[in-house]
């Protein structure tokens, strides 16, 4: 499947093309970084295990980068007659040198609210083991979280019913056990499922009478009637989009900004979005526009909501 947009972006000599994996932040030696003439490499890599993913020449002794692409790659001797006074020369000291990575399915702009959303992964990712440590852990958040305080919603990410000792979902009544005053939504791991305190479905207007939506579960209690605050697939989705805050074009450039740092991380250079929105779309563009995207971004509009809208018809199509 071919992305639907491809986004502008700028690149440091290293992030945008290659990963080093196990490096310190610092090269090993360096000149003093000045123009670089036409055909004088800007970096040379050596003396580490340089992988190409060329299959007539997997392995390499040497790389030589300029403007942020591979200027030369191969034998160290002939690699070095790019060198030239202004360029920088790194030790790989026996560590490695890989392309960077191809994210193949992920949400770039989810990624940047879980950043700023309580943990709930369980170990070694995360603390929660059991329901009562996942409650621990958004009482804690809550106390403490900035997005708690601008917009007054308590959001938790990625809890898997899978690890928990209970081997469940969290119910409105165990999210109700940390708060009634203001709304809880904490998410599964999977992005598939959910759940609601009493205070959430109240403001998602899901209600005893509520239908669920085509290819959507609400799961009920034992009258067959009640939410019990879990939710599967679409039913999710619909009241999960309703609580998102309103978060500023500054929250977002935040939050996109630790997204790409998680990323990086990770040795991902060309990163997912999924079921982008319209907005999605065009603050994506916006931060490539203005050099602000350190990873190329393929947004996947969700046709169901966006549309026909302009955006669709722009020259990132």
């Amino acid at each position: 499947m071919k992305p639907n947009t491809m986004l502008p972006h700028t690149l440091s000599a290293l992030c945008g093309l290659l990963l080093i994996t196990g490096c310190d932040k610092k090269p090993a030696t360096t000149t003093e970084a000045k123009p670089a003439a036409a055909g004088v490499a800007d970096t040379i890599y050596t003396g580490g295990n340089i992988i190409t993913i060329n299959d007539a020449a997997p392995s390499a002794e040497a790389l030589a980068l300029k403007d942020g692409k591979i200027l030369a790659v191969g034998a160290k001797a002939d690699v070095l007659k790019t060198k030239g006074d202004t360029t920088k020369l790194i030790d790989l000291g026996g560590k490695t040198l890989v392309p960077g990575f191809v994210d193949g399915h992920s949400h770039f702009g989810g990624v940047g609210i879980q950043t700023v959303a309580a943990n709930l992964l369980s170990p070694p990712d995360g603390p929660v083991k059991n329901i009562a440590e996942l409650q621990q852990v958004m009482r804690d958040y809550m106390a403490t979280s900035p997005l708690v305080k601008a917009h007054g919603v308590v959001f938790g990410m990625n809890y898997d019913d899978s690890q928990l000792a209970e081997h469940r979902h969290p119910t409105r009544q165990d999210l109700d056990a940390v708060s009634t005053e203001l709304p809880i939504v904490v998410v599964h791991q999977s992005g598939h499922f959910g759940a609601l305190n009493s205070k959430a479905l109240a403001m998602a207007g899901v209600t005893a009478e509520s239908v669920a939506p085509s290819g959507g579960i609400i799961r009920r209690e034992a009258d067959g009637k009640t939410p019990d605050g879990v939710f599967e697939e679409n039913a999710w989705l619909a009241v999960l989009f309703k609580l998102v805050p309103p978060f500023t074009p500054e929250e977002i450039a935040d939050q996109h900004n630790a997204s790409q740092d998680i990323y990086m991380a990770n040795g991902f250079t060309t990163v997912q979005d999924g079921k982008s929105s319209a907005g999605q779309v065009k603050t994506f563009a916006a931060l490539g526009e203005a050099g602000k995207l350190k990873v190329d971004v393929v947004a996947y509009p969700d046709l169901v909501t966006v549309g026909d809208a302009p955006v669709l018809h722009g020259p990132l199509m």
